[in-house]
């Protein structure tokens, strides 16, 4: 009021009233229609590049996630030291996360996102290195002496055995002095940790640009379509992983007509080096359009318009100091050490926020575990190659996924929900889908019917022990236990290797080579027909096919009513801390959930389902190698047994959270407002922030905080 006395009193001035003309000249010189134009046109080319981004990302990811079980098979691994392999990624994640999140809020941030994408193209293509530098893929098998010497009809297995025993011996004390691929796998291990660190900036930050640069209302539905669009990446991830896992390893540079094993078997190790060289190319090519994005662009209409009538009004009384605004000092990196210190002490002092942290943490851990091993879980429970397994995992479980996240974020913004309708859609969803989760336990399959393993040469059921491989009926071979070359007998049974199966010939050459005249079928008092075996485990039962059909129904589901609940839940931790730590805070639960779950949740679901193996598998040093069958049932109640366990609790830390966040709220509006108190105030609590600061007379730079 007092500035619009001034200027009508001085109104036949023309000294007086020529600073305020100059005032709503310079105001309107700084909203040009031009510039609204190139704003709109940069956050879109600004979300579409993001969007890629995250496409890239989740590829790169799902085809390291596609991999694990011919990594394993590949390098001779158990499933702890793979799980340590796939963890290197949150290791990479942990070296730089928290400083990328704060400092790279002050520089350029789609020129730090173009660095990191570059350096996800150069850790994808360090991992896909080591297959040009090993030998050939050598597989344990008792019967390539007879393919390599043309030699198609009337062998011995048992003859054969005795006679090359002693050579196989003796060449495996060479093996172990100079076998290239003992530690190859830890060039895989640096170029996944190299990939985590690329992939540090792009969430933190892009997330950040966009809610810094986008009005407030259309950020779910942003959030939404990122992450609708990077659910593609692992669609196709493990579409393409599938693809890859059908070529044999060595395809190319190898007779395929030779190889005795086919994408069903344990031994079977696919092209998993392809996949990485794609993800590669595709990170580079993400990293691209960051390069000629801005710094910063223009706020919404909305909030450009409060700010210039606010910062008139503040300014009218200072009039020389608006035409010449000081211009912002650099920071010292001692100011920003200090600053960084206070604001992660406000965070973690905020009891919303640590409670909605530690119950992110055991979901995560859940999750990662879970989703690691998912394509191997498949493969063991009912039988699937690993080709089909990541197939239907990028065709079944994804899709309504993707959709799932996509509607979160539109019924979030139809029904304009605040934080507290938020969480309670959030985590009614994720629970359950919790409850669907648990009905996987009644639709597992049993064990393999191996002799000598899960069951007798007489087709009952045993407990595992050594001694059980031999029996009457293979006493004269002397057949070697550590060998895992199955056979499928035509009375169902599965024999470790043909000289367990005691056959006397065979006959054809490859993969359709027949062993005959096997003693063990004999001895089988249910079967009288002929005793003959083929290569390979004999499949699973029609009931087993039944139950998998039953998994993946409720896989679909259960995945599709979590995904629903998504959204809300990311955009609860922008809301439950300061305006200005929104980047710090995501980057912190970034941290936390890479360092407490990421890391270590693969390495002990591993573990554990290192202790369900039945049979291992042999490198050539005599050394164990990879597993080559576990106990069904074991490995299906401590799989989803420790899903279970982790997930379980998070549901009581959610209680605790959504009171933390109600009476926090309900106190902030406890006092009579034009909304009436209402729970959509919170969501809002920016624009209360930006109407204070401006009327201050704040500078620009000291306002992009609070948007």
């Amino acid at each position: 009021m007092t500035v619009e006395t001034e200027s009508s009193n001085v109104d036949d001035s023309n000294q007086e009233a020529e600073p305020v003309q100059l005032l709503d000249d310079e105001a309107n010189k700084n909203l040009p229609v031009r510039k609204k134009t190139t704003c709109c046109t940069g956050l879109k080319m600004f979300l579409a590049a993001l969007s890629f981004s995250y496409f890239s990302k989740a590829l790169s990811g799902t085809i390291m996630k596609s991999s694990v079980t011919q990594i394993e098979r590949r390098f001779d691994l158990p499933s702890s030291t793979v799980g340590f392999i796939d963890g290197s990624f949150e290791m990479g994640n942990l070296l730089v996360i928290a400083f990328v999140s704060y400092f790279g809020a002050k520089l350029h941030r789609p020129k730090v996102i173009a660095v990191g994408c570059f350096t996800m193209a150069l850790g994808s293509l360090l991992t896909a290195m080591p297959h040009f530098f090993m030998g050939y893929y050598k597989y344990e098998t008792t019967s390539h002496t007879a393919s390599s010497a043309n030699l198609t009809s009337r062998i011995n297995p048992c003859s054969l055995h005795q006679d090359v025993n002693k050579t196989l011996l003796e060449a495996s004390k060479s093996d172990c002095e100079k076998e290239p691929s003992s530690y190859m796998w830890i060039y895989i291990l640096l170029g996944n940790m190299l990939r985590g660190i690329g992939e540090t900036p792009i969430t933190p930050l892009g997330i950040s640009y966009l809610d810094d640069f986008a009005k407030e209302e259309d950020v779910p539905v942003y959030v939404a379509c990122l992450h609708t669009i990077g659910m593609f990446g692992p669609m196709f991830g493990f579409l393409l992983g599938s693809l890859c896992a059908k070529l044999y390893v060595d395809v190319g540079f190898v007779d395929l007509g030779s190889i005795t094993i086919t994408p069903q078997d344990s031994r079977w190790v696919g092209a998993w080096w392809l996949g990485f060289l794609i993800g590669g190319v595709i990170s580079f090519l993400a990293a691209i359009p960051f390069c000629f994005l801005p710094k910063s662009l223009k706020r919404p209409a909305e909030a450009n318009h409060d700010k210039t009538s606010s910062s008139l009004l503040a300014n009218m009384g200072a009039i020389t100091k608006t035409l010449t605004p000081a211009e912002p000092k650099p920071m010292k990196w001692s100011t920003m050490m200090k600053d960084f210190y206070t604001s992660l002490k406000k965070i973690l002092s905020n009891r919303m926020y640590f409670t909605f942290l530690c119950c992110s943490l055991l979901q995560f851990s859940s999750f990662i575990g879970f989703l690691t091993y998912k394509p191997k879980y498949m493969e063991q429970q009912y039988g699937q190659s690993t080709s089909k397994s990541n197939f239907l995992i990028g065709l079944t479980s994804l899709p309504p996924v993707g959709i799932g996240i996509f509607l979160g974020g539109l019924i979030m913004k139809k029904y304009k929900m605040g934080i507290i309708g938020a969480t309670k859609f959030a985590f009614s969803m994720s629970f359950l889908a919790y409850v669907l989760t648990l009905l996987h336990f009644f639709v597992g399959c049993e064990n393999h019917v191996v002799a000598g393993i899960t069951v007798s040469y007489d087709g009952k059921p045993i407990p595992y022990h050594e001694n059980a491989m031999f029996s009457d009926c293979n006493s004269d071979c002397k057949c070697a236990t550590n060998v895992w070359d199955p056979v499928c007998g035509d009375n169902g049974l599965t024999y470790i290797s043909a000289c367990l199966a005691g056959c006397t010939t065979s006959v054809g050459h490859g993969k359709s080579m027949v062993f005959h005249n096997c003693s063990c079928l004999e001895a089988s008092s249910l079967w009288s027909g002929n005793n003959s075996v083929t290569l390979g485990q004999c499949p699973k039962s029609d009931d087993c096919s039944m139950k998998f059909i039953y998994y993946t129904v409720i896989q679909v589901i259960s995945g599709f009513c979590y995904a629903l609940g998504g959204t809300p839940a990311y955009m609860i931790i922008f809301r439950c801390v300061q305006p200005e730590l929104k980047s710090l805070a995501v980057g912190l639960y970034t941290l936390i959930m890479r360092m407490l779950a990421g890391i270590p949740a693969p390495v002990y679901f591993g573990a554990l389902i290192d202790k369900t193996c039945l049979k291992w598998g042999s490198r050539s040093c005599g050394q164990r190698g990879a597993c080559r069958l576990y106990d069904s049932n074991a490995y299906r109640y401590v799989y989803l047994g420790l899903s279970a366990l982790l997930r379980g609790p998070s549901y009581l830390l959610a209680i605790f959270f959504f009171i933390f966040l109600k009476k926090h709220f309900q106190n902030k509006n406890s006092r009579p407002t034009e909304n009436g108190g209402k729970e959509d105030v919170p969501m809002n609590k920016d624009d209360n922030c930006k109407s204070k600061e401006n009327l201050a007379g704040s500078l620009d730079a000291e306002n992009e905080s609070c948007i």
